[in-house]
């Protein structure tokens, strides 16, 4: 219960830290002022309108009006968006809440190709980190208690792959055999070496983050359908491929020989377990 009220304490700091960021926001730029003025609003409604604006996107139209919004407060207030986009990442990050490619996007959108992918791999760095600490300290046996099975196969295959455990790690972050969240609390479980999960995840997620932020780019700077199949736009889209396909190659070819994998599937479960569960229904 200590551990839980423990952890439970640090969540809703985070959390009231990260709702009073998003909701004192610092004037906006005369362009977004402008406007609001424009569609008639005063400036109460408009800003109104901008916090209740400022939340987790879910889909691509949410996404880009976010984008869109936010590019306005970053040409003068560029701080203030740097340090909100940082709090929102880590916050999903280290409390292992999914949707952190719509966040990859964003940055993409908001930061550009290359200070974006910078960002995300710097965030999704030290948010698996922060999330890998937490487990460590409040979760191990909340872990073992939901997961048995899960955990038992991973500790099997950790123990297996020892010699090569950072290639084995590699593996798992470029291919879905686990969910990143769940390899981030169950690391500390595994007793995984803190410096070997931090460089697995650092290069690990490389590709993953290159696409999504790349995406987000490439989104926001589409306008019309024509865009979209401009010679411009589609060797974008085959960089992209390529980044994606030829590291993830050279490391299924380093496991075919070095790692033992067997037995798993997407979702970190081993065969047997899935004929077990089938017999159950």
């Amino acid at each position: 219960m200590r551990s839980l009220a423990g952890l439970a304490a640090i969540v809703a700091a985070a959390s009231v830290f990260l709702y009073l960021l998003s909701t004192h926001l610092p004037p906006g730029p005369e362009q977004l002022q402008a406007r609001g003025q424009d569609r008639g609003e005063d400036r109460g409604e408009d800003q109104g309108v901008r916090e209740n604006r400022l939340k987790f996107p879910s889909d691509l139209d949410e996404l880009r009006e976010l984008a869109d919004m936010l590019k306005f407060y970053k040409r003068e207030h560029h701080g203030y968006v740097l340090l909100l986009f940082c709090s929102a990442y880590l916050y999903k990050q280290s409390f292992a809440i999914p949707g952190s490619s719509f966040l990859n996007m964003l940055a993409g959108a908001i930061f550009g190709p290359w200070e974006g992918l910078v960002l995300a791999c710097l965030l999704t760095t030290l948010g698996s980190t922060l999330c890998f600490l937490l487990s460590a300290t409040f979760g191990k046996q909340h872990v073992l208690h939901f997961f048995p099975d899960k955990v038992a196969l991973l500790h099997r295959k950790v123990e297996e792959n020892r010699s090569s455990l950072f290639f084995f790690l590699l593996f798992l972050r470029f291919f879905p055999m686990t969910p990143n969240w769940f390899l981030n609390i169950t690391c500390p479980v595994l007793n995984i070496p803190m410096p070997i999960f931090f460089f697995s995840v650092l290069i690990g997620l490389i590709p993953y983050n290159f696409i999504c932020v790349r995406t987000g780019s490439m989104l926001s700077e589409i306008s019309s359908l024509d865009d979209i199949f401009s010679w411009s736009t589609l060797a974008q889209l085959l960089a992209i491929a390529l980044v994606a396909l030829v590291p993830g190659a050279l490391i299924k070819r380093y496991s075919e020989g070095h790692l033992k994998v067997d037995g798993m599937d997407g979702n970190g479960s081993s065969r047997e377990e899935i004929k077990k569960e089938r017999k159950r229904r």
